[in-house]
């Protein structure tokens, strides 16, 4: 069928994730012999190892092995730096890191023999939090700096200035699959490894680095992901290379699979930030200059920080032109897991920090938000060009926010809750904007990159490989929708394999939001050479010409006559018409000076809006949210159905960030919130009776993507912003001299208490 770009098509696989019939890793019928891991972790944070005894752990019922650090050559991994042990060597870095490894018959029995491990550690003053982290000056790496004109003067001669800081709490990624993977030796020093990941290039270069082999001996496979969400892009690395290590000493295959407590204990989170600023603005909320620092926490070691935090940075403007800034990130290195990507990488801390900043703005001035956003919006001809020197050529956030503001009836809804709240004295409604323009691209240029392998079968089916990984987010069927329509054919006729390194090599993560944009350009580009060879052969076999051919409907379209699509590539293959090829891709115009921080990071920005309304009780600090209404910029739509999905998610995710999702550590840096009775993630009943989401229409990509489409996984969750800022607009209503007071999440206890603050 023609024109299957633009369809809602369902997910490739949401029948067999309705029916629990998609197969995940923990799925996979395990071949005979199969041992099982299980770790001992650390009860500190931070201490010398002076012994650890595992020798009542070797005795266990089942056990096979059991591997401390001296057991392991090459011990330090790491997607950056090798600055990750694989186990605990020496030292302890973090409460629940891994000091021992066992392998058993079985995963309860290694678990068991797991807890006869007993470790002598002298502890060590523990750095946690991020307060404590800027104190003592521990850091991971220098500073980073984003700036432009004059920052301090432009403040010094405002008429108004502004000082405050604002907590951003992190977030667990809670993904459905935990962190999973099996590892199966074959013949010649080879290894099969099953990965629940994001990166399977990451994971396959690492574990060939462990075991001493090339890169050509290791296959890693992923079919698909139950969520992954930047999770699963470096710190899958740390179970699959102890599998292959097991597997390499015992010649068997061995498999690995988290609990829920010991995933969180053991693996990154989104970044937490604290923001630090002064900023001068006039008296109808123009930002003059800006003093801005993110500081934030990072763990024990580098892991991806540096980028999350220069995103961060990148954002801090969000939609705003602020003619004078400084942006100054600190990665602060505690006693805590590394933390590592999350959807947003960054950019949500950057832009909640920011917005804050405009809330408060206009609460100084009793002005409405939207107004002093409004002034500050990103121009298209002038006033257009942000702190890190990109200019921003595709700005459409004036047309985002004026049909948004129509469709939401913002300024009827804002008089309706003026006079509900001088009505209610216990009961206060508040309502908040925030636009969203989400930079597009890795900032780590390397990674702009893909490649796919199109094969075309005898019988006119096609099978597609590319370097994506599937994780619900709908990039196989995206993919799948660009192939058939190169070829004219029904969407049933492709299939997607999963995702393996030995059949795309050298692949970049599946991450920042680049997937259908990265894959779905080299898959195109495989069609594309493979439809040059079709179209040369039907032109020479059938006395046509080029303009005159056509595939389509299914048929090749040759001059007046009608072949159907399989036997055309039968009679392709008998004429001997290579029908198989591979695309390659790079995202063009991309540069940026790391040094200087200038240049051009992204390929193009995604844009969006949010309106929130929410209720909130003045006695308790408990709110309901009442009302979402969200309209989103996706280019032009390869599949509406799983764009509409993904805003959705996002935005619900989102929202768990800034609303109820609240990490805890004690003092002495124990992670406290482990489990779903501990941390709470956002459940149906916290979405709100009104929730429409809509995609802007008409519109299509300023830059020459595929299809023209724009990416749609992280830049939605920004749209939750608009809930935190509806909640601190509520508190303001409850008491206008309560201008700032309220951190992120908004628990129920934290809004109880910032009721209770005056600025």
């Amino acid at each position: 069928m023609k024109g299957v770009i633009g369809l809602p098509l369902e997910h490739d696989s949401a029948r067999m994730h309705v029916q629990g019939s998609a197969q995940y890793i923990d799925d996979i019928p395990v071949p005979n012999g199969t041992l099982h891991v299980a770790f001992a972790l650390s009860s500190v944070a931070h201490g010398k190892i002076k012994n650890i005894d595992v020798s009542l752990a070797k005795e266990a019922e089942g056990v096979h092995c059991v591997l401390i650090a001296e057991d392991i050559e090459n011990l330090m991994i790491g997607p950056i730096r090798h600055d990750e042990p694989i186990l605990a060597s020496n030292e302890v870095l973090f409460y629940g890191q891994a000091i021992a490894a066992i392998l058993a018959e079985s995963h309860d029995l290694a678990k068991k023999a797991a807890l006869l491990v007993t470790a002598e550690v002298e502890e060590l003053k523990s750095i946690v939090s991020i307060d404590e982290a800027m104190k003592s000056k521990s850091f991971l790496d220098e500073p980073m700096i984003v700036s432009t004109g004059d920052s301090k003067k432009a403040i010094k001669n405002a008429k108004n200035i502004l000082t405050g800081s604002l907590s951003i709490g992190g977030q667990e990624h809670y993904y459905l699959e935990g962190q999973v993977a099996m590892s199966i030796p074959t013949e010649d020093n080879e290894m099969v490894v099953h990965s629940s990941t994001q990166n399977p290039t990451e994971v396959q270069h690492l574990v060939a680095y462990v075991l001493n082999v090339p890169q050509n001996a290791i296959e890693v496979i992923t079919r698909r992901m139950g969520g992954g969400f930047g999770g699963k892009e470096t710190d899958s690395s740390q179970l699959a290379c102890i599998c292959a290590i097991f597997s390499e000493k015992t010649k068997k295959p061995v498999k690995a699979r988290l609990s829920r407590k010991d995933d969180m204990l053991l693996t990154g989170k989104r970044h937490d930030f604290i923001a630090n600023y002064e900023v001068g603005y006039s008296d109808d909320g123009l930002i003059q200059g800006i003093d801005m620092d993110l500081s934030a926490r990072c763990g024990y070691s580098l892991d991806l920080s540096k980028a999350i935090v220069s995103r961060a940075l990148f954002h801090s403007d969000n939609a705003y032109f602020i003619p004078n800034a400084t942006f100054t990130g600190y990665l602060c290195k505690t006693n805590t897991a590394s933390n590592t990507a999350f959807r947003g990488f960054g950019g949500p801390q950057g832009m909640l920090a920011i917005e804050n900043i405009v809330e408060e703005i206009a609460n100084t001035l009793g002005l409405d938000s939207l107004e002093v956003r409004r002034i500050n919006f990103y121009q298209k001809d002038k006033n257009n060009v942000t702190p890190y020197d990109q200019v921003v050529e595709d700005n459409i956030i004036d047309e985002i926010t004026n049909e948004l503001i129509a469709d939401s009836s913002y300024y009827s809804r804002r008089k309706e809750i003026d006079a509900f709240n001088k009505d209610n004295k216990y009961l206060k409604k508040g309502l908040a904007f925030s636009p969203v323009k989400f930079g597009i691209s890795f900032t780590t240029q390397l990674l702009n990159q893909a490649g796919a392998l199109v094969s075309i079968y005898k019988d006119g089916s096609i099978y597609l490989n590319h370097g994506g990984t599937e994780m619900g987010q709908g990039l196989f069927i995206k993919v799948a929708q660009v192939v058939a329509n190169e070829f004219g054919v029904d969407i049933s006729r492709v299939k997607v394999s999963a995702t393996s390194t030995a059949k795309v090599p050298n692949t970049s993560p599946t991450a920042a939001s680049s997937g259908s944009d990265l894959n779905g350009m080299a898959a195109r580009e495989a069609c594309l050479r493979i439809k040059s060879n079709l179209t040369h052969f039907a032109r020479e076999h059938y006395g046509s010409s080029e303009s005159n051919i056509e595939f389509v409907d299914s048929f090749l379209a040759v001059d007046e006559k009608q072949i159907p699509f399989d036997e055309f590539i039968s009679l392709a293959y008998l004429n001997r018409v290579e029908l198989f090829s591979n695309g390659f891709y790079k995202t063009p115009k991309i540069h940026f000076d790391p040094v200087k921080q200038k240049g051009r990071p992204f390929f193009y920005y995604s844009y969006g809006a949010c309106v929130s309304e929410v209720i909130v009780d003045c006695l308790t600090g408990e709110y309901k949210l009442l009302g979402v209404d969200i309209l989103h910029d996706v280019g032009a739509s390869l599949n509406p159905a799983i764009d509409t999905g993904q805003i959705v998610g996002a935005y619900i995710q989102g929202m768990g960030w800034l609303c109820s999702e609240e990490l805890k550590w004690s003092d002495s840096g124990d992670l406290l919130t482990t489990g779903a009775s501990t941390y709470k993630i956002p459940a149906i009943g916290d979405t709100p009776e009104h929730f429409q989401v809509k995609i802007k229409p008409n519109i299509s990509n300023h830059e020459n993507t595929i299809h023209k489409s724009k990416a749609v996984g992280e830049p939605p969750l920004m749209l939750a912003i608009s809930t935190w800022l509806s909640i601190k607009n509520a508190i303001y209503n409850a008491n206008k001299e309560n201008i700032s007071g309220l951190n992120a999440p908004a628990s129920f206890e934290e809004v109880f208490f910032s009721l209770n603050k005056v600025s």
